[in-house]
């Protein structure tokens, strides 16, 4: 019998198991392992379903469907919009694949750009995605924090929530979550199970009994016909100073805001296993199955409507609210809504997750001030980044004091800050399509990779300017449309932050790892790099000098 040998220490052993797999891929990137890695493909892909959370975009902008195009556009354009979404996921997922890290975009973008432009494209990316990750906390919280005293009017229709009374309950909502995200890291993946289950199984009980228990339902010609426009006072809306196509293209907004935040499949890469699989997989099934789920909630709560116009002067303000009341009565309706409101919250819940991750990868590579890149070793989370996520989300809803369109505005910053930081990573790696060749991972589309960059690239410059459109007539400073403030302001930061100061000391992730990924070298092999380089220069000479010869 042999003597049995203590097992080594984890950084003397062998790099065969899964996790030290991924622990090696990301120190090619220049990381080490600081977040827990005890993520499955199912986590990944919970967290993303999580936050698409299609009964939390469909009920907290389900009004604004109804007024901003009708039940058409609503169902039309949710069909129209997953299909490019699904373009959009695919085209990312590809590029998650190559490069799997908390970053996302920004990252990505480094990664891809030529050199020159790689600080900048990171630096850009970063904020418009840090912008849209703050927007779309800001708004899944907000709508909670709305639907919450809304419930109350059901039994107590005395009761008026004023705009103060919506901000404190956003605010300890928000508390909610960063409290949880804080210190209760362990819980995450737990809490992801039971949101899977509450947005799956609840989701579709609840549209089964409303389905069950409608008195009547609407024809179809109904549900795929009918246009409404009510973004105007006086009956003059925006189909009629414009045209009906422009109110069509702005009532995308509902479906295109609930199919957004599936980045958060990559933000965790660092916590999940196999991420170079499980990632992409988790961006591309979140967005379809959501657009599937999201087309059977929307048709179940249409065909349900049993009078069209109480339900868009809902008593409750809420036409979700006012289909269930109808349907089941008030004590039913309080039930289904609860359930809905408890969807709700876990989506605002993995949205800070994503947000936190994000903050604290973009302050690793001094993004935004390093006192952000901080894991705190008994909890394993980015406790300071969780909160400046919950601080900032707070001081963007606080327009909503003074303005009626407020929400939706946050909505729109939302939807475009995100699919901006998509399209650019996206963009670059259409462009400069050899280098990213020469990084991509296991998640490759081949022949396809360009035309689907291409579309997806195509269809997020579209809804980047019909998402800016004012959606109120007339437009006045309390129905303004400040997403192109919002925007324009991250825009102007950016740029001007970089031409003024940035530049000189902003490197985005290490150049060498950059340098090292368009080579597709081994940054942890000592002296791969140095050689690969000196090979191309031998190259380029060779090639510069043969005209010559000739």
């Amino acid at each position: 019998m042999g003597v049995q040998e203590s097992e080594p220490p984890a950084e003397q052993r062998p790099p065969n198991s899964e996790n030290a797999l991924d622990e090696d891929r990301l120190a090619q990137f220049g990381y080490k392992q600081e977040l827990k890695r005890d993520w499955g493909l199912a986590h990944n892909f919970g967290v993303s379903f999580s936050i698409i959370s299609v009964i939390t975009g469909i009920t907290t902008l389900f009004s604004y469907g109804l007024n901003t195009g009708g039940p058409a556009v609503m169902s039309v354009g949710w069909i129209v919009v997953s299909f490019f979404t699904i373009l959009v996921a695919i085209a990312m997922a590809e590029i998650v694949s190559a490069i799997p890290t908390s970053g996302g975009p920004y990252f990505w973008s480094a990664m891809l750009a030529p050199p020159r432009w790689s600080a900048f494209m990171a630096w850009a990316t970063g904020w418009y995605n840090l912008l849209g990750q703050v927007a779309v906390t800001t708004g899944i919280s907000f709508g909670l924090a709305g639907l919450i005293p809304t419930a109350i009017t059901v039994k107590n229709p005395d009761f008026v929530p004023t705009p103060r009374v919506t901000i404190g309950i956003y605010a300890a909502i928000l508390i909610s979550h960063a409290v949880v995200n804080s210190f209760g890291v362990h819980l995450l993946r737990y809490l992801n199970n039971v949101s899977i289950v509450l947005h799956s199984a609840g989701i579709t009980a609840i549209c089964i009994a409303v389905l069950a228990k409608a008195p009547t339902h609407q024809p179809a010609s109904f549900v795929f016909k009918t246009f409404n426009d009510g973004t105007g006072l006086e009956d003059v809306g925006w189909s009629i100073r414009a045209s009906p196509a422009y109110i069509a293209v702005c009532g995308c907004l509902m479906s295109q805001y609930t199919l957004t935040g599936f980045d958060a499949s990559a933000h965790l890469s660092e916590e999940t296993k196999k991420a170079s699989w499980s990632a992409p997989i988790g961006v591309v099934s979140s967005v379809g199955f959501s657009a599937l789920f999201g087309f059977f909630v929307l048709m179940a709560f249409l065909f349900s409507i049993q009078d069209f116009p109480s339900t868009l002067s809902s008593q409750y303000g809420n036409p979700v609210l006012q289909i269930f009341v109808d349907v089941l009565g008030e004590d039913g309706a309080l039930v289904l809504f609860s359930l809905i409101m408890v969807c709700v919250w876990h989506c605002g819940l993995f949205s800070m997750t994503s947000n936190s991750r994000m903050m604290f990868a973009f302050a690793r590579d001094g993004g935004i001030h390093p006192f952000f890149h901080k894991v705190d070793q008994r909890f394993k989370s980015p406790i300071r980044a969780v909160w400046l996520a919950a601080t900032l989300s707070f001081i963007l809803a606080l327009p909503s004091l003074g303005s009626s369109v407020a929400f939706a505005a946050a909505t729109s910053i939302a939807t475009i800050g995100l699919y901006i930081s998509y399209g650019l990573p996206i963009a670059i790696g259409l462009i400069w399509h050899e280098s990213f060749t020469a990084m991509k991972g296991p998640f490759n589309l081949g022949a396809f990779s360009r035309p689907i960059a291409f579309v997806a690239c195509a269809w997020i410059c579209f809804i980047t300017v019909v998402f800016c459109l004012p959606t109120a007539n007339p437009v006045t400073s309390q129905t303004l449309n400040y997403t192109v403030v919002a925007v324009g302001i991250i825009t102007i930061f950016a740029i001007g932050s970089w031409v003024l100061w940035a530049n000189r000391w902003f490197t985005g992730p290490a150049a060498e790892v950059a340098e090292a990924m368009r080579l597709g070298v081994d940054i942890t092999e000592p002296g791969a790099l140095e050689e690969r380089e000196k090979e191309e220069t031998r190259r380029a000479i060779a090639r510069s000098t043969e005209p010559a010869s000739e």
